[in-house]
């Protein structure tokens, strides 16, 4: 099993070589420990880090224990354990790829490591849709190709209003493009999971399925909340529900976070479509849609709120307490906070806003 198949799981060459040498996956979560191990750690830490972590030394464990995350991922089932996965592979990807690209050294050996543009661009059948310019200074990625791999970047520098279109083409420079590649990187990941775990493989692995679910409740994202009492928010989306009541104006990727957060704990669509009326900017058919898509009324994913570190990265985190130091999660901070409060203090806001209305 090659050192590239093993740092690049995903790639079709890689499953191929699996299939070449006639892996019976049920005999490796029986038999191969360490393999196991690395698959459940692969998990874990795209679960609390964002990526898949350190690669086993030995190419053939870190090979097979992608198949086995997979399982792993498919025998919880969350949703959100599926995006946060995907994402932690596809983040691990990244940073491999475009490492091996900066790497200019002469003993390199790009062939049985390393990957270039040109090996993803054919990966992902994208050769004929991604040109460089006549200048090399950047490239151009036909509209069609771009949305999708756009779809799931909410800054606003990715909306498609925000780019020169010239003749159904969109400009890109390197870095957005690998930026994309990434994104095609984590739709391949993501795509058919979770699945149908043959139960002699599931017996073998429910204890380390079980520990993937004991740390996907500790990190509390997926428990149902329908309680909306702002002044326990954590400090980063009381500052944004205060701009949105404001009428001001929100970058697209804090928008984005007020508005997952507020589907997470319970607000629907009309309701958070309500709080934005008061922007001068607010169009109804386009806060509908936005809203829905990232509820996952009008797409395949259900989106969480960013985790603390996204925030923070985004200029968002504000305001922080002694609480935000202890959470990862604004999630996480928010049921805690509902856990301590007293019963008299969970006065929902909405019920407010009715009574409010009625009178």
């Amino acid at each position: 099993m090659q050192r590239l198949h093993a740092r690049y799981p995903f790639l079709a060459a890689a499953r191929e070589s699996v299939a070449t040498e006639a892996v019976d996956l049920a005999t490796v979560v029986e038999q191969d420990r360490a393999v196991v191990d690395r698959a459940r750690q692969r998990v874990i830490t795209a679960l609390e880090d964002g990526t898949v972590g350190e690669p086993a030394h030995e190419p053939r464990i870190e090979l097979l224990s992608y198949p086995v995350a997979r399982v792993l991922v498919s025998m919880v089932g969350e949703r959100v354990l599926v995006r946060k996965y995907a994402r932690g592979e596809a983040a691990t990807a990244y940073d491999r790829f475009t490492a091996d690209m900066a790497d200019t050294t002469e003993l390199k050996s790009v062939s049985s490591t390393g990957l270039e543009l040109t090996d993803l661009l054919t990966e992902f059948d994208l050769q004929d849709d991604v040109r460089e310019t006549p200048a090399g200074d950047g490239y151009r990625i036909d509209v069609g190709t771009y949305l999708p791999l756009a779809e799931d970047m909410w800054e606003d520098e990715w909306r498609l209003v925000n780019r020169p279109l010239d003749g159904g083409e969109v400009p890109v420079d390197e870095d957005e493009l690998l930026a994309l590649l990434r994104e095609a990187i984590r739709g391949r990941i993501e795509d058919g999971l979770p699945f149908e775990v043959p139960e002699t493989i599931a017996s073998a692995l429910e204890d380390d399925a079980d520990e993937i679910r004991a740390i996907l409740a500790d990190l509390d994202l997926t428990q149902d909340i329908d309680t909306v009492v702002p002044d326990l928010f954590p400090p980063c989306m009381k500052a944004l529900l205060d701009q949105v009541q404001k009428g001001e104006h929100l970058p697209h990727h804090s928008r984005f976070a007020i508005t997952a957060f507020l589907t997470s704990i319970g607000m629907s669509t009309d309701e958070i479509v309500d709080l934005y009326r008061v922007n001068s900017s607010f169009g109804e058919e386009m806060t509908r849609y936005q809203t829905d898509h990232i509820r996952g009324d009008s797409s395949p994913t259900e989106y969480s709120a960013p985790a603390c570190s996204t925030m923070q990265s985004y200029g968002d985190c504000v305001n922080k307490d002694d609480l935000c130091e202890r959470i990862p999660h604004p999630m996480a901070y928010y049921e805690k906070r509902l856990e301590e409060a007293e019963d008299d203090d969970l006065e929902d806001w909405r019920e407010d806003e009715q009574s409010a209305s009625g009178d």
